[in-house]
């Protein structure tokens, strides 16, 4: 006649509710765990978490009133739409150097699937070593800096603001 659990039962027992916790535990957290927004500050870091071999790039045409996500040069499907008025028209890029300050910049053009040009509105990308495209951008009473290679995308109000801390930088840099 058996009055107690062995121990391999216990063991059992003990192992079957580890097991259950850990997998109770690991889906708490992921729900708890807000899914980051894609934002222009933001937009460096979400393309750098592609598995991507050459390039990744974020483009948006027209009106840009729609953007795409392209992996090596195909266009990521199951993102189509996500991107729908992510920025608008009034988005303004620019390169910047010391010697000639803010300088309009100009996409060089996109042939869409069938061979047809079209218009580009925005264009960002990441290249193999994680260096982005070094460009400033304008939007929203926003200056987005892209500029740094190891840093998060910085922010300023204006683009005075911006062209002040780089003429900073440079000036410490000088001395």
């Amino acid at each position: 006649m058996k009055k107690a659990f062995t121990l391999i039962e216990l063991l059992i027992v003990i192992l079957i509710i580890g097991v259950v916790y850990t997998l109770a535990i690991g889906n708490f957290q992921k729900v708890a765990q807000p899914q980051t927004r894609v934002t222009l500050a933001t937009l460096k870091e979400y393309l750098k978490g592609f598995e991507y071999q050459k390039k990744v790039r974020f483009l948006c045409l027209d009106d840009c009133s729609s953007c795409d996500v392209f992996v090596d040069g195909k266009k990521q499907t199951e993102l189509e739409g996500v991107f729908d008025n992510f920025i608008d028209d009034s988005i303004k890029t620019y390169r910047y150097s010391v010697l000639d300050g803010i300088v309009n910049m100009e996409y060089n053009p996109f042939f869409d699937a069938d061979g047809i040009e079209q218009d580009v509105c925005f264009s960002f990308s990441v290249d193999k070593q994680g260096v982005s495209d070094q460009v400033v951008v304008e939007f929203n009473n926003k200056v987005y800096d892209y500029t740094p290679y190891f840093e998060k995308t910085k922010i300023y109000y204006s683009i005075e603001d911006f062209i002040e801390a780089k003429e900073k930088i440079y000036q410490e840099v000088m001395q």
